[in-house]
């Protein structure tokens, strides 16, 4: 192996900038596997002065012998590799001098010093002014490397775009084709055939074959144009097959990038009895390509499926508010419908009195399928009676003694077996029973728990304002707040271990000015930080390990592509830094303080009643009382599958990363049922994988699409008699916007608005900022420490949220059905959630 001279096979990682832009592409695209031409790179340390040494010629000679014995007839093209070529920011594209067609070991030798002294023409110096780059980095001495590369004899060549360089759709691949070598192309001597692409399909979308009159073609020494046969003018160069070969090509490339590319491209016979294959000859970052648009053009109507005519945004699907991925959508809903009719045939004694889809999906968001039948809705109502009686009795018991025993067993059994060594048709299998074991957990729950605690709340309330209450009185939720449910119990945790950080210098400093992600990464080293003092740093990453033990399980969203803290604890770590700089309020402090202000209440009111009202009153409160802090641990241990869950898929995800399916493993989420099924059958079976880098590229778009999107509480989208409330409203008062929602915790407060999409956006948070987000649950509650008060789009007076802010003692509004889509984080808004609104600055302030 020579210092200055390397082959495509010998180039590492670390050596590609020293092979500069074009060199290191190829480099990296032939050790891929991708149909590369051989060849080699020829290092700017190799250059003395304007020549090659005499010891570095030798070791041309030895790569020009080996690549001739691949193919006696071999002709070479030079071409330059400068350190910013076919960077992001700068193409250079026949800016440096290409020398084709030359055989001779003479003619190399004066191609290669003609493509190394042209770093210096004017015409390079021109541009690198012109982009910002600097003369050395440009091309100045010893800032340029050689490719020599075996020559493809091409019928026809061209450029192929992943992405479309005038709209920046991501989703459309362009073409430009034309007979004979690439060189007319570049030169401008020919008006290229063009082709737009469908990425996801391969199918044509639009064709423009031009009138080709010139093409470059091979002479016995060098090139030269000569015009294109008559019969060939007209005719398209590449088939629709052709182009689709090519894109799905190109896709691939891309994925290695990861990013959009500029590809050129060639078409040549490789041998007599063969038909054409395409070559790849160079591929760089597409220059100056416009922002994507956010997803593509998002839906235009939100249209119910056949045999359907009334969906809610209700119940379970507030803990699905963003668009559900692919895996979820079809794997996962699945297992919700599935367990959903187990539940409500248990309910009603009979199968068949609910739609087949429970949940459906619209716009890719779930919906709550109130399509009932005529004699769906008698038979209901005419049981409705026995279906409260049930949903009370033994509520708690059937978590506490049937559903959650029954989750956790199903979680230790797997997590205590070897599935990493399953085949992965049945690690597929056992990932879909954990989260069938999930959503009959929340069946469970919601058969009698949730519901019990809901009526049981909603009953206290309305008896205790229209019969109970005067009006120096406490406000109902004083008599349901200060329970130490599970979230309140992890924030506890984290508090006890930041304050624990802030008693050891090194470490409190470290944590404090570390970034939250930085930390997650450093918590999974043995070895301590430089200035911590190691036995701290050990007994920090075991207190934190065993808090996510405990409390790391708690989930974002129902849909399993989500993380969970025990994925990625970056924002559970934001909330511990904010603890140790000693901000936020003693959780301890703050509990204890409630509780007692509700223990208060409840005895002055006991003490001052008697009689009917007395009676009423106990009667009421009790299952109210028993009932939230119940519900709150139960929402909060929704996930305890979760983690071992999203390891399960994780595993899938590698293995066929491995097998070439994708870039990253969690890319699985964005495929769908039958597409894992197919894929972990094929590994099973030590088959190939389809590349699905397109697909899930694709539908990462189309998902970000529908994220921008604000979908009706209700469809179809006019009120429904009954459910006034799911309504949002918003209106116009004195110049301000006005958004409507429920009124969840009483106060008012003015102060900027944080939008945040999710757990990625927790270090987005400021103390003293509103919290806007679609939903919140359990695993939101660490950053209401931060919070002067929470609005949603979706949820009501006893969601999480609405008993989080009351604990907090901060105003609440929810359920406004459009919040992150109407605020933008920075605004000064108004929450007042005593009368349910919040009003948007008139004059549109900000403060960041």
């Amino acid at each position: 192996m020579s210092d200055y001279v390397k082959t495509f096979e010998e180039i590492a990682a670390g050596e590609r900038p020293a092979a500069g832009g074009k060199g290191g592409a190829l480099a990296r695209m032939y050790q891929a596997g991708f149909p590369v031409p051989d060849g080699f790179v020829i290092l700017p340390a190799a250059f003395d002065g304007d020549a090659l040494a005499p010891d570095t010629w030798s070791d041309v000679q030895a790569q020009l012998d080996r690549l001739r014995r691949a193919g006696p007839d071999t002709a070479f093209a030079v071409r330059s590799s400068a350190m910013s070529e076919d960077s992001a920011h700068a193409s250079f594209a026949g800016e440096f001098e290409s020398v084709l067609n030359v055989r001779s070991d003479a003619e190399v030798r004066d191609a290669i010093h003609t493509v190394y002294d042209s770093r210096q023409s004017e015409r390079v110096q021109a541009y690198s002014q012109a982009r910002g780059v600097g003369p050395a980095a440009a091309g100045g001495d010893h800032e340029i490397a050689v490719v020599v590369q075996c020559l493809v004899p091409a019928e026809a060549s061209g450029v192929l775009f992943t992405a479309n360089p005038v709209t920046g759709q991501r989703d459309q691949a362009v073409i430009s084709a034309a007979w004979g070598l690439g060189e007319a192309i570049v030169g401008g001597l020919v008006t290229p055939d063009t082709l737009l692409v469908d990425r996801r399909t391969g199918h044509v979308v639009e064709r423009q074959t031009a009138g080709k009159a010139v093409m470059t073609v091979l002479l016995g020494s060098g090139t030269g144009e000569q015009p294109v046969p008559e019969a060939l003018r007209d005719k398209p160069v590449l088939s629709d097959a052709q182009a689709a070969e090519l894109v799905e090509l190109g896709v691939r490339i891309e994925a290695l990038y990861g990013l959009p590319v500029d590809i050129e491209w060639t078409l040549a016979r490789q041998a007599a009895a063969a038909g054409p294959s395409f070559a790849i000859v160079q591929a760089r970052p597409i220059t100056a390509l416009p922002a994507a648009p956010a997803g593509g053009q998002p839906p235009a109507e939100w249209k119910l499926p056949e045999g359907s005519y009334m969906a809610i945004r209700n119940n379970i699907v507030e803990l699905m508010a963003e668009p559900l991925s692919p895996l979820f959508r079809t794997l996962g809903l699945g297992a919700v419908n599935a367990s959903m009719h187990r539940l409500l045939a248990d309910f009603f004694g009979q199968a068949d009195l609910m739609p087949e889809q429970i949940i459906l999906s619209v716009n890719q968001y779930a919906y709550y399928n109130g399509s009932w039948s005529a004699g769906q809705l008698a038979r209901i109502l005419m049981r409705s009676v026995g279906i409260m009686k049930y949903m009370f009795r033994g509520a708690v018991e059937r978590w506490t003694e049937e559903g959650r025993p029954r989750y956790v067993a199903t979680v230790e059994q797997w997590r205590d077996s070897d599935w990493r060594a399953l085949p992965a048709t049945e690690l597929l299998a056992a990932a879909r029973s954990l989260a069938e074991a999930a959503i009959d957990a929340y069946g469970a729950m919601v058969s009698g728990l949730i519901p019990a605690a809901w009526i049981s709340e909603a009953l206290f309330t309305m008896t205790y304002r229209r019969l109970i209450k005067r009006r120096q009185d406490p406000e109902a939720p004083v008599y349901l707040l200060g329970y130490d449910s599970l979230p309140i119990q992890g924030e506890k945790s984290l508090y006890d271990l930041a304050q624990w950080v802030r008693g050891r210098s090194g470490l409190a400093a470290y944590v404090v000015g570390t970034p939250a992600a930085q930390l997650a990464l450093d918590l999974e080293r043995e070895s301590a930080p430089e200035g911590v003092e190691p036995a701290d740093w050990q007994a920090w990453r075991e207190g934190f390990a065993t808090h996510l033990q405990r409390f790391g399980h708690t989930i974002y969203n129902l849909d399993f592509a989500n993380p969970v803290p025990a994925d990625d604890p970056a924002p559970l770590l934001e909330a511990c830094k904010l603890f140790v700089q000693g901000q936020g309020v003693n959780p301890h402090q703050r509990q204890r303080a409630a509780a007692e202000r509700r223990e208060a209440a409840t005895q002055a009111t006991l003490d001052r009643l008697g009689g009917l009202r007395l009676k009423l009153f106990r009667r009421c409160l009790e299952p109210a009382q028993r009932y939230a802090p119940l519900r709150e641990d139960a929402l909060a241990d929704v996930g305890l599958g979760y983690p071992l869950l999203r390891g399960m898929f994780r595993e899938l995800g590698r293995r066929m990363v491995a097998g070439g399916a994708f870039e990253q493993p969690d890319d699985i989420y964005w495929l769908e049922q039958d597409e894992v099924e197919q894929a972990a059958a094929h590994l099973d079976k030590n088959l190939g994988l389809a590349f699905w880098g397109a697909r899930v590229a694709q539908r990462r778009a189309a998902w970000a699409a529908a994220n921008q999107l604000a979908p009706p509480l209700s469809l179809p989208q006019r009120q429904i008699p009954g459910l006034a409330k799911l309504k949002a409203g918003r209106s116009k008062k004195a110049g301000a916007e006005v958004l409507k929602g429920v009124a969840a915790s009483p106060g008012s407060v003015t102060a900027p608005a944080r939008v945040l999409g999710g757990p990625e956006d927790f270090g987005q948070m400021q103390a003293g900022d509103v919290l806007v987000a679609a939903i919140t649950t359990p695993a939101w509650t660490p950053l209401f420490i931060r919070a002067a008060a929470i609005v949603t789009d979706v949820g009501g007076p006893l969601s999480h949220g609405s008993i989080v802010a009351r604990e907090y003692g901060i105003p609440a509004v929810l359920g406004t059905g459009s919040a992150t889509r109407r605020i933008r984080s920075g605004q000064i808004v108004t929450v007042d959630g005593t009368a349910g609104v919040v009003t948007l600055a008139a004059n549109g302030e900000d403060r960041t």
